[in-house]
């Protein structure tokens, strides 16, 4: 393992807890409550256990303890920091930094102690960019309408589930096709969802909702391009 594996894992290890462990209500409530909120102390617990597991390394439990203790800083202070409209990417951004800080002046000092199995970087880079295209994409995008204050009123009985699995399955089928340098499929893919999507009344209510969803949709598909591009040159040039 070298650092480049070990700053994958903790980069992971942060969506795993901020993502697939935290629930949209516990998010809520701590990004309300801050250092009030009940649930912000085994947020952090799973921040904790997630790094220091991830890690493969025994000595980095004071790494982790380190990123645990910021990650609870920057998550108190969250009342004060959601004031501004680009919070989640600032957030984000300083979840990160620190974490790369960390794992950096951890290997400078102590190095990385051999493990008895390889963990192959490329099939982290494709964990990684398959995880980031579920549920972390979906938010991401929710908090780009929430930026451009891109709003539709959506009747209550739609199967919203549905919508968020739909683009989940399309990024997926986009990273296979970026893999495979199949291209041809992609736009195939975008073709059939305009199909699908086509408005042949006319009518207005139709017509936000078209253009809702295709504004999504752009951004789903960018996103999943531009990670299984990214991914794909990185992985060839291991």
């Amino acid at each position: 393992m070298n650092f480049t594996t070990l700053l994958l894992l903790q980069i992971l290890a942060h969506f795993l807890a901020d993502y697939t462990f935290q629930n949209d209500k516990n998010a809520s409530d701590k990004n309300k409550k801050g250092f009030k909120s009940k649930f912000l102390k085994w947020h952090i617990l799973i921040v904790f256990m997630l790094s220091w597991l991830l890690s493969f390394q025994l000595k980095f439990v004071f790494a982790s303890l380190i990123i645990a203790f910021i990650h609870w800083l920057i998550d108190g202070f969250k009342p004060k920091l959601n004031k501004g409209k680009y919070s989640f990417f600032i957030d984000q951004f300083l979840h990160l930094s620190i974490l790369t800080i960390v794992t950096y002046l951890y290997v400078e000092k102590f190095g990385i102690s051999d493990l008895p199995f390889a963990i192959p970087k490329k099939l982290l880079f494709i964990i990684l960019a398959f995880y980031l295209t579920e549920k972390p994409t979906n938010i991401f995008i929710r908090e780009i309408f929430r930026l451009y204050k891109i709003k539709f009123n959506v009747v209550k009985n739609e199967l919203l589930n549905a919508g968020k699995l739909i683009g989940i399955i399309e990024r997926w089928l986009i990273l296979l096709f970026v893999f495979l340098n199949q291209y041809e499929a992609i736009g195939f893919l975008i073709a059939a969802k305009s199909i699908l999507r086509y408005n042949p009344n006319n009518d207005t209510e139709n017509f936000n909702k078209t253009e809702y969803v295709l504004v999504g949709t752009m951004l789903s598909f960018f996103i999943a391009i531009f990670l299984g591009t990214i991914t794909k040159l990185l992985i060839e040039k291991i």
